[in-house]
């Protein structure tokens, strides 16, 4: 069996902003630490924003530590200890409710001119608020290759958003596929491994600026297109908490 390991791993503090690589990350039972704890929301409308619909999120680069969220909103950073005016608020993301804190600080405006509307940036109560899917996503090094391959064009596993790259050495593109329902040893933690992931515009955005300008989904629907999703990667979520770095051996569990 070919050996795998961590090739890759990335987490985005403010939901839809810059996927930002990490060396290591803390795998907790509700999902890795300080992934999505903020989010761009829409108070008037009563929704959290979408990365696929304000696209110009991907360029802001966010980091939260010690009680400190910068943020980098069009080359300004923008740096304070987020405070609360008091409002608890629950919106709308995909469909689901979700319950957030209204945060005080210099970034709403830059973001609301960002964006060209009135925006508020808020703290998601529960961990996994504003996931779509489970709380880790993985993708293989084979199927990004085979992408490039079918694309004829790099492709950034960034633009993917995923927890963790594996690289899966010669094993067939796509290898993840059959990891559903499986347990999955990832450094010193253990995921049980689910469904492949849906993707939609958000991987043909440049991961540095949110520019669009590629045919990848197109690329890919040519091959990967079935019962009208366009699967790409798969979730997972925790089973064993631990901590994962890059170069950590990843093993499926008999």
């Amino acid at each position: 069996m070919t050996m795998m390991q961590i090739r890759n791993i990335g987490v985005s503090v403010l939901k839809g902003g810059r996927h930002t690589p990490a060396q290591r990350v803390d795998l907790r039972s509700d999902g890795p630490v300080d992934d999505r704890v903020f989010a761009v929301v829409d108070l008037a409308a009563g929704r959290v924003l979408k990365t696929v619909d304000n696209p110009s999120l991907v360029g802001c680069e966010a980091h939260w530590q010690a009680g400190e969220l910068v943020v980098e909103v069009v080359g300004q950073q923008l740096a304070a200890t987020p405070g609360t005016d008091g409002r608890r608020v629950t919106l709308d993301y995909w469909g689901r409710a979700v319950t957030m804190t209204v945060v005080d600080g210099p970034w709403a405006p830059a973001l609301s001119r960002l964006l060209g509307r009135g925006v508020a940036l808020a703290r998601i109560e529960a961990p996994g608020g504003v996931v779509y899917g489970d709380t880790v996503a993985l993708v293989s090094t084979g199927s990004l290759e085979r992408l490039a391959l079918e694309s004829g064009i790099p492709v950034d596993s960034r633009r993917f958003r995923s927890t963790f790259t594996i690289d899966t050495g010669d094993a067939d593109a796509h290898t993840e596929d059959f990891w559903n329902g499986r347990k999955l040893e990832v450094g010193g933690a253990t995921l049980l491994v689910g469904a492949g992931i849906p993707r939609c515009a958000v991987i043909d955005l440049d991961p540095d600026t949110g520019d669009r300008g590629s045919n990848l989904l197109k690329t890919l629907g040519g091959y990967r297109l079935e019962a009208g999703e366009i699967n790409f990667g798969v979730y997972a979520r925790v089973v064993r908490p631990g901590v994962v770095s890059v170069g950590d051996h990843v093993r499926l569990a008999p």
